[in-house]
């Protein structure tokens, strides 16, 4: 029997055991201690400054990661991703043959429900903070729509885990809170990833971090470490959700230092009574009126798109390093939806020193299998071999071909930085194009480069790193914010730059030379600031439609003009044209 087999069986036996457990959970009491806040509009963790004031928790015994498909419980109905003509009631039987499974196999179809079932905390609480962020929810349905379309690849999981916990689900609804479910979330304060772990934390909880992954975008490593903390957090302020929530944003520090200031002062040192952050204040609320909505939805007059309660991945080991457009091909997947299921890689390919598993959607699990083990190891990656020039070296080379000094070395037993000229190297190489690995570190900032140029119709600053350069020396000479440099970088204002760096520096239109190219890739876009003469009969319309721009960008590029009723023969007017599709 394959390994998908017995993974599926064993989500059939999970699927019964977790009915029971649900069914159990139904019938308990709600607790009636905790209630959480959540931050308003920063997408931010604890601060690394509060972290090392509570330095004096004790270190974590981590558990191992199980793999996704030995921890689903809750098995549903019909399931969208099924291929054609296989009955939904069917699972793979011991032999590996499908087989008819029992139709009462989940309690909940709804994941909704599901969570429902399962609060802990206390949802009768009546805080003027708390209705805020329900009148901010309800008014915004939208919100909750898109948030709703990026969780369905990951709640599941999430809720699942928390509840085999004995968790309040409502840690569940958590990363709404830290990132709205967006697994590719980066904050100022260097957090990142659905459940917004800054670098220090991230280490204390062995995500791992290299060029090639990032284990606090990964959904199931990041999942396992925000639930370890926050029961870290929980056992440290005895049992108190609130305290623990607040303590997972502000960081436990900052939550004790607040708790014993109150305790001196004889003031009460529940959460609504504390001192603290602006950020966290707002954080707990946010929570906990996101559990009220989601526990009535019809009271504030809002439809939650439906989630079905069925595993939506399932873990495939691969065993070594792959390209992921290869990946997705022998998957039968997107590169997009790969990518989607596995945010932790930054790159063209995995690790090359793990992890070696990635989700694929569980219906296309053993065929991913299968083709993997058909496919030859030595084709999983493409090599190029390069023959050492005078004057290389092992940084110049790497960055020249998309990889790391670490990786030429290993890929080549190499023990030092010392090479010679004539000498060949194998080189790791992608099998596609740059634009086809859509989600990519390099083609995230693409994307946000092409942004900010049609929304603000700026102009774009390639700028080298130099010896003593910071961000708030960069920021001074081009007259730019801090934050807002750091940001357009992909980075935090506390990250470290490095010399012969290249950062984007968008300046006012005019400013920069009219053949910058102003979206990173050439073979992506190549944006050039034209000046135009409107023509006897011209709308902006018919110009927009002539340039193929959008029309709303021409009149923020002209808004004295767009201000008149009618354009006038003449009248000049600015353009942002991607000169690879004019008509």
């Amino acid at each position: 029997m394959n390994r998908v087999s017995k993974h599926l069986n064993s989500v059939l036996i999970g699927s019964l055991l977790g009915s029971l457990l649900v069914g159990c959970q139904a019938l308990a009491p709600r607790s009636t201690t905790g209630v959480v806040e959540t931050s308003s509009r920063s997408i931010t963790q604890h601060s690394e400054h509060s972290l090392s004031q509570s330095s004096v928790e004790p270190a974590l015994d981590l558990p191992v990661i199980t793999p996704a498909y030995e921890q689903f419980a809750g098995e549903s109905t019909a399931d969208p991703l099924l291929p054609a003509g296989v009955n939904p009631e069917e699972v793979l039987s011991k032999d590996g043959q499908v087989s008819a499974a029992s139709s009462d196999i989940s309690l909940d179809p709804d994941l909704w429900q599901l969570t429902r079932e399962n609060f802990g905390l206390d949802h009768s609480l009546d805080n003027p903070r708390i209705q805020a962020q329900l009148n901010w929810y309800s008014r915004h349905p939208r919100y909750l729509d898109r948030m709703a379309d990026r969780a369905r690849r990951y709640y599941h999981y999430v809720l699942h885990q928390t509840i085999e916990r004995g968790l309040p689900s409502e840690l569940a609804l958590l990363p709404i809170v830290e990132s709205a479910y967006d697994p590719f979330a980066y904050s100022h304060g260097r957090a990142a990833g659905p459940w917004q772990f800054i670098p220090m934390t991230a280490k204390r909880f062995q995500l791992k971090h290299s060029w090639w992954y990032d284990g606090r975008r990964d959904i199931q490593a990041s999942t396992t470490a925000a639930l370890d903390y926050l029961e870290l957090l929980n056992n440290r302020f005895d049992g108190d959700w609130l305290l623990a929530l607040a303590a997972y944003n502000a960081g436990g520090g900052n939550v004790s230092k607040a708790v014993r200031k109150n305790r001196q002062r004889n003031r009460p040192i529940d959460f609504w009574s504390l001192d603290l952050p602006d950020e966290t204040s707002a954080y707990v609320p946010k929570l906990i009126a996101l559990a009220k909505l989601f526990d009535s939805p019809e009271s504030y007059g809002l439809t939650l798109k439906s989630l079905p309660n069925q595993p939506y991945f399932a873990a495939i080991e691969t065993e070594s390093q792959i390209d992921l457009a290869k990946a997705a091909e022998l998957a039968g997947v997107t590169i997009e939806e790969l990518y989607l299921l596995n945010p932790g890689f930054n790159q063209w390919a995995t690790d090359p020193d793990g992890p070696h598993e990635l989700l694929v959607p569980i219906a296309q699990a053993e065929i991913f299998q299968q083709a993997l083990q058909a496919y030859p190891s030595d084709k999983r990656v493409s090599w190029a071999r390069y023959k050492i020039k005078p004057g290389d070296n092992l940084i110049t080379i790497a960055k020249n071909n998309n990889t790391t000094v670490d990786t030429l070395r290993s890929t080549n037993s190499i023990s030092g930085n010392r090479i010679r000229a004539g000498q060949m190297l194998l080189i790791p190489q992608a099998s596609q194009q740059a634009k086809s690995y859509v989600y990519s570190k390099g083609q995230r900032q693409v994307k946000q480069n092409q942004r900010i140029a049609l929304r603000s119709g700026k102009d774009k600053l390639a700028y080298s790193v130099r010896s003593g350069d910071s961000f708030w020396e960069i920021s001074r000479k081009y007259g730019v914010a801090v934050r807002e440099l750091a940001a357009w970088n992909q980075m935090a204002p506390g990250d470290p730059l490095k010399i012969g760096q290249k950062l984007v520096i968008w300046q006012p239109a005019g400013t920069v030379s009219s053949q910058t190219l102003v979206a990173s890739g050439s073979d992506r876009q190549v944006i050039r600031k034209i000046g135009y003469k409107v023509r006897n009969g011209e709308s902006f319309a018919l110009i927009a439609n002539k340039f193929n721009v959008n029309l709303n960008d021409i009149k923020r590029w002209n808004s004295a003009a767009a201000k008149a009723k009618y354009l006038k023969p003449g009248q000049s007017l600015t353009l942002y044209v991607d000169v690879t599709r004019l008509r």
